[in-house]
């Protein structure tokens, strides 16, 4: 359901980028295309990927279409596609907290030393760990 509906909210600011820019669909996502993508190249011996935008520019660039688009089909008196552009945008601005939170707890319930969210420290500084053994007669 979430794919769906980020390929719907794709379809919806492709159209309106269009729209603004007064071309066809098909050139607008061309457009995107080439503003978003990573080509992989080597250099000093390491693969990297370069593109037009740099990374901390990426996700502002797409939260700003997404509220271009959300405030085109508001103007316009279209609730539903408003409504899938709104999650569209909540989910791309919480993710990164939302891969952390759930990586965190796969994390820390595979492996018991790692530390988890709502995990408390397992040791007491306070207390003197020891080890008695009974000695055999």
């Amino acid at each position: 359901m979430l794919a769906s509906t980020l390929t719907y909210t794709g379809f919806l600011v492709v159209g309106v980028l269009a729209h603004y820019l007064d071309i066809g669909r098909v050139m607008a996502g061309l457009l995107l295309g080439v503003l978003f993508a990573r080509v992989p190249w080597f250099s000093k011996g390491k693969l990297r990927t370069y593109g037009l935008l740099p990374a901390p520019l990426r996700r502002p660039a797409m939260v700003l279409l997404l509220v271009l688009s959300l405030a085109h089909f508001l103007w316009l008196g279209d609730y539903l596609p408003a409504v899938v552009i709104a999650f569209a945008a909540f989910f791309l601005v919480a993710f990164p907290w939302i891969r952390r939170a759930i990586w965190g707890r796969i994390v820390s319930s595979l492996f018991k030393s790692a530390p988890g969210p709502g995990r408390q420290k397992d040791r007491d500084d306070m207390v003197i760990d020891g080890e008695f053994r009974e000695k055999k007669d």
